[in-house]
């Protein structure tokens, strides 16, 4: 009788710790069949049962972690992706204060080259727009005709605005052109209105993207950057959010242009048109990439919190592309003469 009780709790230690595997199991599972493969190195960081460090407080490992190679992670978690252990890869020639954030990823050698606090929270600003075009993308048709409503122009004072009307008539894609070139938050805002239904719907398709591709350091609260302390991203989650908008050609498409051009209707049907330019600096002459190098266009941003900001994708001169990008710096020749730095290594 002692044998079979004895038999009987050995049967369901044996159940409860096979349940436990497959409980752990799952959201493993789930993160690789969505595609986010770092995540699931973020999944044993933030807490599959160890006593690990806050996020953004510090990169943590997880056991035999320390063993592996950045190859081998690569391989096993993130196989498509450029991935690093290191938060900070320096390289000859860049320099970056302290404060500021940065990271040189190589697309064909799936190679993180540098990086300075690539994993930490850090304001996105304007950069936001990235993930905006992607869900417009995504879930928008791009010949839709979008009335820009009331709200969608209630923005805080000094917003970036392409200087849109309530009632004005637009196609989804001009409104994508006014979101990525000219970086107009009245664009952003009436994009996410007509994608979403709402604001704050649009808001959760951005966040459910996020989690699909493996955005960990990254939350999201609103469609164009304007400042807010839950809205926030990493310099890796940058890369991810980049690595995934030029799949698709439109996106593409518009971020190569320097000017913005477009005839619409107002509320009344008469006929109104606007001309911006770009705010890459590249595009429109006022930087010039170094000998070699082909900037095909990126996102800007810039808020007093997050400073002046560049996500940039360019090619070398044997056409293989690199994902570039700078937070916070002090003002826009920082910026660029930094960017620059980045850019002198894509031919090394």
């Amino acid at each position: 009788m002692a044998h079979k009780k004895k038999a009987k709790k050995t049967r369901r230690r044996r159940v409860h710790r096979h349940r436990s595997l497959k409980i752990l199991l799952v959201p493993v599972l789930l993160l690789l069949c969505a595609g986010g493969g770092y995540a699931v190195y973020h999944f044993f960081l933030s807490g599959a049962g160890m006593d690990l460090p806050l996020a953004f407080e510090e990169v943590g490992q997880f056991p035999g972690m320390e063993e592996m190679t950045d190859k081998q992670i690569q391989d096993g978690f993130a196989k498509d992706l450029c991935v690093s252990l290191e938060a900070d890869i320096p390289l000859e020639g860049v320099t970056q204060d302290p404060s500021q954030y940065g990271g040189l990823f190589d697309l064909e050698g799936k190679r993180v080259l540098y990086g300075q606090r690539i994993y930490e929270k850090l304001y996105p600003a304007s950069m936001t727009k990235i993930m905006t075009a992607i869900v417009a993308l995504k879930y928008g048709n791009l010949a839709d005709l979008v009335t820009v409503s009331q709200t969608a122009l209630i923005l805080e004072e000094g917003s970036q605005l392409c200087g849109f009307a309530a009632g004005d008539q637009l196609t989804l894609e001009q409104l994508l052109q006014g979101l990525l070139i000219y970086s107009g938050n009245d664009a952003a805002a009436a994009i996410a209105e007509h994608v979403g239904g709402t604001q704050a719907d649009f808001i959760r398709m951005m966040n459910e993207e996020v989690a699909r591709l493996g955005m960990s350091n990254t939350h999201f609260t609103n469609p164009h950057g304007l400042q807010d302390p839950e809205h926030y991203t990493s310099i890796y989650d940058i890369y991810l959010m980049l690595n995934e908008a030029i799949r698709y050609p439109k996106f593409v498409e518009i971020i190569q242009m320097s000017t913005f051009s477009v005839q619409f209707q107002n509320t009344l049907g008469q006929a109104r048109s606007i001309y911006l330019e770009s705010t890459d600096y590249y595009l429109i002459g006022e930087a010039t990439e170094p000998m070699g190098v082909t900037v095909l266009g990126g996102k800007t941003g810039t808020t007093d919190e997050a400073g002046n900001c560049l996500a940039l994708v360019s090619q070398n001169v044997y056409g293989n592309t690199f994902i570039t990008v700078v937070a916070n710096a002090l003002d826009k020749p920082v910026l660029y003469e930094q960017m620059n730095q980045l850019l002198e290594h894509i031919n090394s």
